[in-house]
């Protein structure tokens, strides 16, 4: 669906000018109404790969500032012309690093911030406040403003308004410009950040914008994988709601693997898992840990030693309740179309073996796709039952997912990933401390 755009092109206006603005613009004068009593979401929205396609040339104006088909495609053929393995992400930092250094000056309008996804304008926003920072070094500020209502589908013209406001410079000049954000976050309503970039990029500006009071929503796909755990971590044991994209897209997974052990005859099983191995894309192993440590911590396996394998294969011993061992597999396959979502999860292998009853023995496969569901198949599975499901993944626009948090969280973290988080965070600190004692290791 189109995005919805503002009533009108957004006015601009010195920064001490807007909060006054915005008291006019809802007064009984002008469009007569208090605005939306919902919540406030500021947002961090780069756009680095978008902005550098449209300056190089590669594809079209304007600039929004979502990942729609056209740059996604644009940028997998960067991926190809530079010769990166087939296996990176077509968001990936190098991409964007890569175009940063072609030649090119194309201009186009900005338009981020005034275009509303539909997704999220269903659910009648009092304010969207966007940050977004430019190319051009020494930007200077910029502040926009525009009333903003969405279309009611069923056209009775119920849909209550809110507004939008975009701070628009170089990183400096946004830094220097938060005090604004003072007047226009109302206390009175609850305001998320959305973090819609690299969890490493800007960090003194995350933790400006993320203070404790303001519910989170960041994607660990994004940025260095042990960073984007330890941030998780912290938040979290912080008390602060965070809600995490990376791990949203886990549910189909989970809820697919509770349901293979649903059956009570299948249950018993779960006391006797003897090995675990995940595969996914390319080599960002955070929501392959995030799945081992929900596992973990659901049947109460303690985490005694990990360490990194050949390539950047990632292996981990699990201690089960009755002292058994659970050998854990992170394998990082080449896969030649990856996801826009680094490291997703394309395949599962649990295997259970009673000592005392290895008729009893199982393998439950969950894939991606037939093909791997075959290649899991391998490594002497004709003893055991064999049970196999293909996971539906889901192609939701990240804006979809992002309404899927808004209009279901209750601004606190899920008890799920708070339990999560500090396992999968301890799993990956082990194992880079083994490399750091293993230099040498390829």
């Amino acid at each position: 669906m189109t995005p919805q755009l503002t009533l009108h092109t957004p006015l601009q206006l010195p920064p001490s000018e807007i909060p006054s603005y915005l008291e006019q613009l809802w007064s009984k004068h002008q469009l007569g109404s208090p605005g939306a009593n919902t919540f406030c979401l500021l947002i961090w929205q780069p756009a680095w790969i978008e902005q550098e396609l449209v300056r190089t040339g590669k594809i079209k104006g304007p600039i929004i500032g979502n990942q729609r088909r056209e740059i996604v495609e644009a940028a997998r053929k960067v991926v190809l012309e530079n010769d990166f393995p087939h296996c990176t992400p077509p968001l990936d930092e190098c991409v964007s690093a890569s175009l940063a250094k072609c030649a090119g000056q194309e201009e186009e309008e900005d338009l981020r911030g005034q275009h509303v996804d539909v997704s999220i304008s269903a659910l009648n926003p009092r304010r969207l406040i966007t940050l977004a920072p430019t190319l051009q070094k020494e930007h200077p500020l910029e502040t926009l403003v525009a009333a903003y209502c969405p279309l009611p589908e069923d056209g009775d013209g119920s849909s209550a308004c809110g507004d939008v406001v975009v701070l628009r410079g170089d990183q400096d000049s946004l830094t220097g410009g938060l005090e604004i954000l003072k007047d226009l976050l109302l206390n009175e309503l609850p305001s998320w950040l959305w973090w819609n970039g690299n969890l490493d990029e800007a960090p003194e500006l995350l933790h400006q914008l993320g203070i404790p009071k303001r519910r989170l929503i960041i994607d660990t796909a994004l940025g260095n994988p042990l960073q984007c755990l330890e941030l998780l971590r912290v938040r979290i044991s912080s008390g602060q709601a965070v809600n995490d994209l990376n791990w949203l897209r886990l549910r189909n997974w989970r809820e697919t693997l509770a349901m293979v052990f649903d059956p009570p005859q299948r249950r018993d099983a779960l006391r006797h898992v003897s090995r675990l191995d995940i595969d996914i894309e390319g080599n960002h192993p955070v929501q392959g840990l995030l799945l081992a440590a929900w596992i973990a911590d659901r049947l109460d396996w303690k985490l005694t030693v990990a360490n990194a394998k050949e390539g950047e294969n990632i292996a981990a011993e699990f201690e089960r309740p009755d002292g058994g061992i659970v050998q854990f597999c992170l394998i990082p396959l080449p896969v030649g179309n990856p996801s826009i979502h680094p490291g997703q999860i394309v395949g599962i292998r649990l295997i259970s073996k009673p000592i005392s009853r290895l008729q009893k023995s199982m393998c439950v496969i969950l894939a991606s796709e037939s093909g791997e569901c075959m290649r899991l198949e391998a490594g002497g599975m004709a003893s055991m039952e064999l049970l196999e499901e293909v996971v539906p993944i889901q192609n939701n626009s990240v804006e979809m997912d992002v309404a899927r948090l808004l209009s279901s969280s209750r601004g606190s973290t899920s008890p799920l990933l708070s339990a999560a988080a500090p396992i999968a965070a301890k799993l990956l600190n082990l194992v880079q401390a083994d490399r750091e004692d293993s230099p040498n290791q390829s």
